[in-house]
């Protein structure tokens, strides 16, 4: 049984873990060959069935793999260019998704238009789910606004960079539309990393309690910038729900099937009035943490070779082509979509206007103060002092 519930109270050792005598040794495991792992997809691109998600993906059609296909390669298109971009001075830093396009994908397209997401950083894929165009998301980071898009346009809150907080605003949230009677659902992304954060723990405590209807998207990347996951936990991060007293679930984040099977069957749960789900979702992070991070420093290319050769790209590729879903004609066609895209981003961030200096000051205090007159003007003062070398 993959999913664990009050009822399921039998203690599991944390993957790839070992004791002996008091004596804790640790082993990082290959992917894919956890038993307590849902998959529907395998590596090399095989279909296998599951007595309890199948049914969530029974009636998807060709022409909707083909969609999450497109989803994962254009996704992947935009956050190459952003980084890309960064490098090349465009942006000021950039928290890139390579290697988790499955579970982004598959978790997002599992929503329904009125549900409600909670993101971190790093969720564009849920973020192009949700209809947010690709270049409201590259404001924040060239510093030009503090968000780039309403939130309640798409039901997608604005990106968070503090660590799990978001788990807290998606709980409150979720607690309030249960009270106003609604059949909606509420679904929190975060990292391996913010799981450790009491913010996270806070949110399951309520979350239970309250009986409040969200769903906990971990994307377990198994690398909280340069700790790895053994370093946070003893045992599986879904195991953690068994604690709080609702369901949780470890779902391949490499596979985008089972990603959205398991999302919905999550979503179904909260809309239903069951409360809430942990959802692990077990990838890798293929790239840095952000573009301020060198990986190499803390990790080898072993682990990360034995991940590529589980890309969720290349898994959806060779069962549309086994199936014969998918012909070299679409292919070709979304290669030529993924370079377009590329240019628009890459035109729309360099157009991108320069902020209102002064708009720092606005909103320091409600009746204004003496000192933030001061330090106006004294930033006014520096801001001219470039105008007037450029004269000289």
């Amino acid at each position: 049984m993959t999913v664990e519930s009050t009822a399921a109270p039998k203690p599991r050792r944390s993957a790839g873990t070992k004791s002996t005598a008091g004596k804790r040794t640790t082993a990082r495991k290959s992917p894919g060959t956890d038993p307590e792992l849902v998959q529907l997809l395998t590596p090399a691109g095989k279909r296998v069935k599951n007595a309890e998600f199948d049914k969530y993906v029974a009636g998807i059609t060709p022409d909707e793999l083909r969609g999450l296909y497109r989803d994962m390669v254009l996704t992947r298109r935009f956050d190459a260019e952003a980084t890309s971009l960064q490098r090349q001075g465009e942006l000021g830093l950039w928290a890139s998704l390579l290697g988790q396009e499955a579970a982004q994908i598959g978790s997002g397209r599992a929503t329904r238009e009125d549900d409600y997401v909670f993101p971190t950083y790093r969720e564009h894929g849920v973020a192009w789910c949700r209809g947010v165009d690709p270049t409201n998301l590259l404001g924040m980071f060239r510093g030009v606004n503090n968000g780039g898009w309403d939130p309640n346009s798409n039901n997608f809150q604005l990106y968070t960079i503090v660590i799990g907080s978001q788990t807290l605003h998606a709980t409150g949230y979720a607690m309030g539309i249960a009270k106003d009677g609604a059949d909606s659902a509420v679904i929190a992304y975060f990292g391996d990393g913010a799981s450790s954060q009491g913010d996270v723990a806070e949110s399951f405590t309520f979350s239970a309690v309250y009986n409040a209807p969200v769903v906990f998207f971990c994307q377990n990347n198994q690398w909280a910038i340069s700790e790895p996951t053994e370093k946070q936990t003893r045992v599986p991060l879904y195991q953690r729900a068994q604690g709080f007293g609702f369901p949780g679930v470890r779902v391949d984040g490499n596979d985008v099937l089972a990603c959205l099977a398991v999302t919905k069957w999550a979503l179904e749960r909260a809309r239903t009035g069951e409360g809430p789900t942990l959802v692990e979702a077990y990838t890798y992070r293929m790239g840095a943490h952000t573009t301020s991070d060198d990986p190499t420093r803390y990790r080898g290319d072993e682990e990360r070779l034995a991940w590529e050769a589980k890309d969720p790209i290349l898994r959806l590729r060779r069962y549309l082509e086994t199936s014969n879903h998918a012909d070299d004609g679409f292919f070709a066609e979304l290669e030529s979509e993924s370079e377009a895209l590329g240019k628009r981003v890459r035109e729309a961030v360099r157009a991108m206007p320069d902020p209102d200096h002064f708009a720092i000051f606005e909103n320091a205090y409600a009746d204004g103060h003496a000192l933030v007159d001061e330090e106006r003007a004294q930033f006014a003062a520096y801001q001219a002092s470039f105008a007037d070398v450029e004269g000289a």
